[in-house]
């Protein structure tokens, strides 16, 4: 049996590898209610990737995420949201 879906996930790349989950859900949250942010880390060195996942509430907040934060600003960067595959 699958689990029951409990958010809607966007994928967020180009991310500045100095930012932190918290920035990010600060950004994002001016969009929706963010209920989680995971920034992901190489295994080897412990960096991060420059890309990670912010979840929503709603689908709502993911889809506004989608149409008005791709291709913004961010801390020097131009962030790259899309929907995240499931």
């Amino acid at each position: 049996m699958a689990a029951a879906r409990t958010g809607f996930s966007v994928y967020v790349g180009n991310i500045p590898y100095q930012a932190t989950e918290n920035d990010i859900g600060n950004y994002f949250s001016q969009v929706g209610n963010v209920s989680n942010v995971r920034i992901v880390f190489d295994r080897e060195t412990g960096r991060p990737k420059g890309f990670g996942f912010c979840e929503f509430s709603d689908e709502q907040g993911a889809q506004k995420a989608v149409e008005q934060l791709n291709g913004t600003p961010f801390n020097g960067r131009n962030l790259r949201v899309n929907f995240a595959n499931n």
